[in-house]
């Protein structure tokens, strides 16, 4: 067997890229994601494509934040974990599947190969989520009508609501954050996301009882995707009361009354009672998630 032959694509031969078999339909998760071409990069053995990788950032990211799209031919898990290892960015993976994949051997087979080769490579697994898309087709969720919503400039507002959001969390980047820094860090990564977003700073609001006691945030966005639910919080002391319904429901009319055609969403699978509510809500698992953290980042 010849050696694997690892490179950068540019311009004039990012066709390249397409020449792979694409069992887990990356492509059509993809079809609003914008790739740079010199962001991509192949292993090829006999000048044949057998593992490939297109990292992703914003429009003005000087390096990508992520890579989320990533192919491995069968058998070929060790010039996939090549190509991992000799990438210039070592980032968090996200390996997107198919809603249900476990349940189809062959899309089984197909990411079993892409997580191999991603251990080889030093990648661990951080957790797994549900992605999913909301459309009008699905009906509006009603809003319960308990809560009264507000725009708050302040960004300390919203530093404080997350830090303590966020000391009674199942959201594993928010866990790993604090882990490594505390709730400090783990509330202002989530402001920076926010603030990197493209959409209005106005947009970002905090949810009240009528008797004027704080219940919670939600942060409508869109991403360079489109619109999304950004976040959805409840302070500590007022949970158990089904306020996140509420929350989700006001961000999805939200963005809907400002032109979304749809509204993209995501949470960990482990939390239970989130998905719940986008269940209830009407929001469809459309694809699942596997984040793992790069070798050059802490655990």
């Amino acid at each position: 067997m010849t050696d694997v032959v690892i490179r950068a694509l540019d311009e004039s031969d990012a066709g390249l890229f397409d020449t792979l078999p694409d069992p887990l339909g990356a492509r059509e998760g993809h079809r609003l994601t914008r790739h740079r071409p010199d962001w991509k990069r192949v292993a090829l053995r006999d000048g044949r494509v057998v593992a490939r990788g297109a990292w992703w950032g914003g429009p003005d990211d000087a390096e990508p934040v992520n890579l989320n799209w990533f192919d491995v031919a069968e058998g070929e898990e060790e010039a996939g974990a090549a190509l991992l290892r000799s990438a210039p960015w070592q980032v968090e993976l996200e390996l997107n599947l198919p809603a249900g994949w476990r349940d189809d051997l062959a899309l089984r087979s197909a990411a079993d190969s892409r997580f191999t080769a991603a251990r080889k490579a030093g990648y661990d697994l951080l957790v797994e989520r549900l992605l999913y898309r909301w459309t009008p087709g699905h009906g509006l969720p009603e809003r319960p009508g308990r809560l009264l919503f507000r725009a708050e400039p302040d960004d300390a507002v919203f530093f404080d609501a997350l830090r303590r959001i966020h000391s009674v969390t199942l959201d594993a980047h928010a866990l790993k954050a604090i882990e490594q820094g505390g709730p400090d860090q783990a509330a202002q990564e989530e402001l920076d996301f926010f603030h990197w977003c493209p959409s209005p700073r106005q947009w970002w609001q905090v949810a009240h009882t009528p008797q004027g006691e704080p219940v919670g945030i939600h942060i409508p966005a869109h991403n360079p995707s489109g619109p999304c639910i950004g976040f959805i919080g409840v302070l500590p002391e007022q949970r158990g009361h089904g306020y996140a319904y509420d929350l989700l429901a006001e961000c999805t009319h939200f963005l809907t009354e400002r032109g979304a055609e749809f509204v993209a969403a995501a949470t960990d699978r482990g939390n239970v009672p989130m998905a719940k509510n986008f269940a209830k809500a009407g929001f469809p698992v459309v694809r699942e998630r596997l984040n793992f953290t790069s070798p050059a980042t802490p655990g």
